[in-house]
């Protein structure tokens, strides 16, 4: 297991105020169903050493192999192609993570709707900090202490002047307030299969399938929740299996579907395998509605 790869897509941002990596390490500072925790993870060899402060200290602990991976089973993993078969060979210890946790996935992945990386990152934190609370237990190293994201009642209060100050426009905002208003029976979805958990998300209004299998592949270790409707991802998948750098959704899922089951370990794999199209256009502007 791969301590980095493993728990990497949970991290928004190289400042993301609930992650923090240093040599080994992983902290985490996270809101579970029994309240704020902190988890220092450490990575020494095949083991690793797992601390946990705050109320939530055992719940998180008790799902920690999950979190790092033991519900995965990359030996259903059978490499289709060469490139995915290289980048397999080269990460033994990928495993795909799942948190248990709906609404700490699925809120950062909404703000990144239809945005740059750079705006949706700048809102997690913005957002995290001003309403959030400091993390349980101490602050690691030498940098900025870590913050525990706001409860789902605090989300649905934020006023909308503060979204605007964050760069939220409102679609985006009231999306994440229905979702925290409906706290409860969406967490309800880490517990069910993959098409009953995405029908669950998506009856909310402005979830659509790229945030729901978003959602999923973090929240319930999904290795088939392939993520469609992104502006990127099927010229990647199509340039690095096909050579098609123009593939849209549907040439992407019939690449992909030699890996039904496990479509995205495999997305994963591409993507970590760094072939990418070379750019024909600049890259997409960056955007801030707070200035105005």
């Amino acid at each position: 297991m791969d301590l980095g790869l493993t728990l990497g897509p949970l991290r928004r941002g190289p400042a993301d105020p609930t992650f923090r990596t240093a040599p080994g390490t992983v902290w985490r500072a996270t809101r579970t169903p029994a309240g704020p925790a902190t988890l220092r993870v450490t990575q020494d060899g095949p083991g690793v050493t797992a601390t946990a402060w705050g109320p939530g200290a055992d719940w998180i602990l008790d799902g920690l192999p999950e979190l790092l991976g033991s519900a995965d089973d990359p030996a259903a993993f059978v490499p289709r192609h060469r490139l995915v078969h290289a980048s397999h060979r080269r990460r033994p210890g990928l495993r795909l993570t799942r948190t248990g946790l709906v609404l700490e996935s699925l809120i950062p992945t909404v703000l990144e709707q239809k945005v740059t990386a750079d705006e949706a990152y700048r809102a997690w934190r913005r957002l995290v900090r001003q309403y959030g609370e400091p993390a349980p237990g101490p602050t690691p190293g030498n940098g900025p202490e870590l913050y525990v994201m706001p409860d789902p009642r605090t989300w649905a209060l934020i006023p909308s002047w503060d979204w605007h100050k964050a760069g939220v426009d409102a679609k985006r905002s009231a999306t994440i307030v229905r979702a925290a208003r409906l706290a409860a029976r969406l967490e309800e979805a880490a517990a069910m299969e993959l098409p009953e958990a995405t029908a669950r998300l998506e009856a909310v209004p402005g979830i659509g399938p790229w945030t729901s299998a978003e959602t999923l592949q973090r929240s319930n270790g999904a290795p088939d929740a392939v993520t469609t409707g992104d502006l990127h991802l099927p010229g990647i998948i199509g340039y690095a299996l096909a050579g098609d750098r123009d593939a849209d959704d549907a040439a992407m899922l019939e690449l992909l579907a030699p890996y039904a089951g496990q479509r995205h370990r495999a997305a994963r794999l591409v993507l970590l395998a760094g072939v990418t199209p070379p750019r024909r256009a600049p890259r997409m502007p960056r955007g801030d509605i707070g200035r105005f």
